[in-house]
């Protein structure tokens, strides 16, 4: 199964980057930012999917 999940891996990394500077541990925000990222929470694409979905 191939998933793409570039967007939200991209929006994962900077949220971790930015919380790693806020905590002064850089390593451990970057690994749970590709974490989040590859788990895919930030998903716009299946937001984008469910709203276009008819509501019965």
């Amino acid at each position: 199964m191939i998933k793409n999940n570039g967007d939200s891996i991209a929006i994962g990394i900077c949220l971790g980057v930015a919380f790693g500077l806020i905590f002064d541990n850089l390593a451990l925000g970057i690994a749970l930012g590709v974490a989040i990222g590859a788990a895919g929470i930030f998903d716009s694409k299946k937001k984008a999917k469910n709203k276009g979905a008819k509501k019965d």
